[in-house]
């Protein structure tokens, strides 16, 4: 019996032996991985954006090649994506092994602000884009003259937003032309020519 009980207790301490020197070696393995540039973001995607560039929403996430994927906060990155006054939305997504994923829904452009012959984006909370100015007269939405920043303008974007898109896109300009008799007045110019006036309480309608 003795000689059988100690070829067992052998073999015994050889499976913990093996066992020992596996987790050993594995956790050598997971440790020089993390460490190293093959646990690092090899490629970032974003999906989504027309206003801003790519590289400005992966300047804004704060990620880059150096970031190791294990340590990419989802949820902290997309909150600070949403900072942003053109993002309405921001997702982020890790695809394995290397590859982050950012998709954005930014807000509508409703308008085009007129000041000193510079025409500035107007988004759909009526936030005015002083840092995307455009020096050619814009074609791809309304163009509006004498507004400045505050109730009325954002009054006047919340009407614009409330028409149809196919109406909306029939519109030129929107100038403001209050009256004694009505702070709210607006002077409409249609692509097809058509002049409408108007005062906000009653435009979108």
């Amino acid at each position: 019996r003795i000689p059988k009980l100690k070829e067992q207790r052998r073999r015994k301490a050889n499976r913990r032996l093996i066992f020992l020197l596996f987790l050993f070696f594995t956790m050598i393995a997971v440790v020089a991985y993390v460490q190293s540039p093959l646990s690092h973001v090899k490629k970032i995607t974003v999906k989504g954006n027309d206003l801003l560039s790519t590289n400005e929403i992966i300047n804004t996430s704060h990620l880059s090649r150096k970031t190791n994927i294990w340590s990419v906060k989802k949820d902290s990155i997309a909150l600070n994506l949403q900072k942003v006054n053109v993002i309405k939305e921001a997702k982020v997504e890790i695809v394995w092994p290397n590859t982050v994923m950012i998709e954005i829904e930014e807000r509508k452009k409703i308008a085009y602000l007129e000041s000193d012959n510079s025409y500035y984006p107007v988004m759909e909370n009526g936030k005015i884009l002083k840092d995307r100015e455009v020096a050619d007269i814009p074609i791809n939405a309304p163009i509006l003259f004498k507004f400045k920043e505050g109730a009325i303008l954002k009054e006047t974007v919340s009407a614009l937003h409330e028409l149809p898109d196919e109406v909306l896109n029939a519109i030129s300009e929107v100038h403001y032309t209050p009256k004694k008799t009505d702070q709210y007045h607006i002077s409409l110019f249609m692509n097809d020519g058509f002049e409408v006036s108007a005062t906000l309480r009653s435009f979108s309608e």
